[in-house]
């Protein structure tokens, strides 16, 4: 495998990573229908832990066997498949070395209180991740959270374990928690933060929500204004989030979030791609769907990644 001159450029930003971390970096940007091109797309199956079955995978019956998504994905021609431990032991035999996967390490579920606060439970290891091959590992952290400062820790010691035998981490940043309304989940002055937050942790893929043009912390809101920061579109909002992860030089892949209609999907592509972003990690807006439109939608979003649509 030969990596282009893209790709190169963008292991070049990973200075203090050893081979084994940019190989992986490497595989993954090397992979599938969009490979040396440094954008992305990678579908996660994470959400079955998160919301229960019947939520997550009801709208589309075949979904509820892993063997599925493996498929999906590769079919797809994507750059890798996303899931907690279970998932990925369900097919990592019969699916080996045909796509890179990265190994969900924690998650959370819906049927804790209102008042247990919002936290992730670490449910896999990194020699899980050594034994199924996969190509990185994947952790969620909840800035806002009264909970944060342990998931901080949780993965800080994680990450390092994975980077000290060639395995690179992907940060899901998802502001939420005591410290932000429901509007700061999504506004991009905490988007950013999240960004930089996960950078600074020291994650070498970064997943985060697009955001809105709400701006939650007033002190934040207070440099908006003056600095004349542009967040009136959704491209100028991307461009913003990829200035906090290190001026673009971490890799950032923003969520698809919960299912919604094809065009919408399209548009937050292309704003992915007119702000600088590395692409889209899409999972309820594709697997939901029956097969035949999923691929379809991820033909179009192939093409709007490489500028042909």
């Amino acid at each position: 495998m030969k990596a282009s001159r893209k790709v190169q450029k963008i292991l070049s930003n990973y200075e203090g990573d050893s081979p084994g971390v940019k190989g992986n970096l490497c595989r993954m940007l090397m992979e599938g229908r969009l490979k040396g091109t440094g954008k992305m797309i990678i579908l996660p199956v994470d959400q079955g832990f998160e919301h229960g079955p019947a939520r997550t995978y009801g709208p589309n019956a075949p979904a509820y066997d892993p063997h599925y998504h493996y498929q999906l994905a590769i079919d797809a021609g994507l750059n890798a498949f996303a899931a907690p431990l279970g998932m990925l032991e369900a097919g990592a035999d019969t699916f080996a070395g045909q796509i890179p996967t990265i190994l969900k390490m924690n998650s959370a579920n819906s049927l804790m209180s209102g008042t247990a606060g919002k936290d992730q439970a670490v449910t896999a290891s990194v020699d899980d991740a050594l034994r199924l091959g996969c190509a990185a590992i994947g952790f969620t952290i909840y800035p806002g959270s009264d909970a944060q400062l342990g998931m901080y820790e949780e993965i800080v010691e994680l990450r390092r374990e994975a980077a000290s035998v060639g395995i690179p981490t992907v940060i899901w940043s998802y502001p939420r928690g005591e410290a932000i309304s429901k509007d700061g989940e999504t506004a991009v002055d905490v988007a950013a933060y999240a960004a930089q937050i996960a950078a600074l942790i020291g994650a070498h893929i970064i997943k985060i929500k697009l955001s809105t043009d709400h701006l939650e912390v007033p002190e934040a809101k207070k440099v908006f204004e003056e600095q004349n920061i542009d967040i009136s579109t959704q491209a100028a909002r991307v461009a913003e989030c990829m200035r906090s992860a290190f001026d673009g030089r971490r890799i950032v892949v923003f969520s698809g979030g919960a299912k919604k209609g094809e065009d919408a999907v399209y548009d937050d592509a292309r704003a992915i791609r007119d702000g600088g972003g590395n692409g889209s990690i899409i999972g309820r807006n594709s697997f939901q769907r029956e097969k035949s439109e999923a691929l379809a939608m991820f033909d179009k979003l192939v093409d709007i990644y490489k500028n042909n649509a």
